[in-house]
């Protein structure tokens, strides 16, 4: 009984986080005739029931 229990909370433990991404967060002016473009991966805890974000990059592309 003590095993099923282990393997139990360990598969929970392995199944809980999953990462997915990057998803572009946030468009902005550059004030230039351009674009700044942050993305941002999303991880989702369904464990613990939360969202949080990491690994942010952002880029600049120029409009013409």
């Amino acid at each position: 009984m003590k095993q099923i229990m282990a393997l139990t909370v360990i598969a929970a433990g392995l199944v809980g986080c999953t990462t997915a991404g990057p998803y572009v967060t946030n468009i902005s002016s550059d004030g230039r005739s351009g674009l700044n473009v942050e993305k941002c991966t999303v991880k989702l805890n369904a464990f613990m029931g939360t969202v949080s974000n990491g690994d942010c990059t952002s880029q600049s592309i120029q409009v013409r």
